[in-house]
């Protein structure tokens, strides 16, 4: 069993908390990413989980085993990092032996592991070759191959694909994906990129400010953020927000009348832009289209409900212009509620 458990994890550093009591479970063989901006913690959750930094308090716990004041390499698990660390003086066998030759691996025991971590990858035709005849692609292939050739309990991910063009991301990010499934790693992956996130992981912890602000599967936070933040940092385009005001369990906004949790002052409708269409007759919630982007697949449209903005996606057939005031109907179900003052989002009408 390789399950993770993070207990309350805090980390200080001076008079700055970077971790806020934070509490995990990992399942074994899962993969679940880590997401959220710049500077919320989740590559110091991701180090403290590896090793390579002590939290002030709290536990880690691997296949129930206490690893909380072990080293990184008697932890059982591997790290792949942004930038590729592949040996420039190593072939590409020998770069993903290294872990395996450090294990003091028989001769026998690395060529297997070597070869089958390399199918797995699809780079079994360069292991003769050195990393300055391969393409950053391929380089990133020899990282991620080296970490999943000692066959470790765990695999620590850190933006492993963020210095890859966006073409080859897409590539590894479908290739990552199967390789771990057959390898059954229990993984967690650290990224900013809310794409690599909902195409990877089974879960996503959605961190803000050194805490995590929801976990769940991809589709789960996608469709019923518990923050306004999350709303706002899932998806493209992101959540609308519109303030409104609730009165006997109803907003209205123009001829739209949406059913409201609460009555309250200070409550704001969430709305996916996919989630509202584009009325027959013009009836219904009045959006002011600024601007009309084609983008192939949809009409992303730019502009302003009640003076705010927001933005829908239409079909890419949709005959509207720049200027033009529309109707949007929309599914009741589908709608966030959030709590202005807390941010957090109410129950669902």
């Amino acid at each position: 069993m390789a399950d993770i458990v993070i207990d309350r994890v805090v980390k200080e550093f001076g008079s700055f908390r970077a971790l806020q009591e934070v509490s995990l479970t990992v399942n074994d063989g899962e993969f679940v990413a880590l997401l959220g901006p710049s500077g919320c913690g989740k590559t110091t959750l991701l180090r403290i989980i590896a090793g390579l930094e002590t939290q002030t308090s709290g536990r880690v716990v691997i296949g129930g085993q206490d690893v909380s004041h072990l080293s990184p390499r008697k932890r059982g698990l591997a790290m792949v990092f942004q930038n590729y660390a592949v040996f420039p003086h190593m072939t590409v066998f020998e770069n993903v032996a290294f872990g395996l030759r450090m294990q003091k691996a028989a001769a026998a025991d690395v060529k297997r592991k070597v070869e089958r971590a390399a199918a797995l990858l699809h780079i079994e035709s360069y292991l003769d070759r050195y990393p300055a005849k391969l393409s950053g692609g391929q380089r990133q292939r020899v990282a991620v191959a080296r970490a999943l050739a000692v066959e470790p309990a765990v695999l620590l991910m850190d933006e492993p694909l963020s210095n890859l063009d966006a073409l080859l991301r897409l590539e590894m990010r479908t290739e990552l994906k199967a390789v771990l499934r057959e390898a059954g790693t229990t993984t967690i992956y650290v990224t900013h990129d809310q794409t690599e996130a909902m195409g990877l992981a089974d879960r996503i912890a959605v961190m803000y400010g050194g805490k995590i602000d929801q976990i769940g599967s991809p589709l789960e936070i996608y469709a019923t953020p518990a923050t306004r933040f999350v709303g706002g940092f899932i998806g493209s385009p992101p959540m609308n927000f519109i303030k409104v005001r609730c009165s006997q369990g109803t907003a209205r906004i123009g001829d739209a009348a949406l059913p409201c949790p609460v009555t309250a002052e200070s409550l704001e409708l969430g709305l996916r832009g996919e989630d509202a269409s584009l009325s027959a007759d013009g009836s219904g919630l009045p959006f002011d289209v600024r601007v009309v982007e084609p983008m192939g697949s949809h009409l992303l449209l730019t502009g302003a409900i009640d003076g705010q903005l927001a933005r829908i996606v239409a079909p890419p057939t949709a005959e509207v212009t720049a200027g033009e005031r529309v109707g949007l109907t929309v599914d009741p179900a589908r709608v966030t509620w959030i709590d202005s003052t807390t941010g957090r989002a109410l129950a669902r009408a």
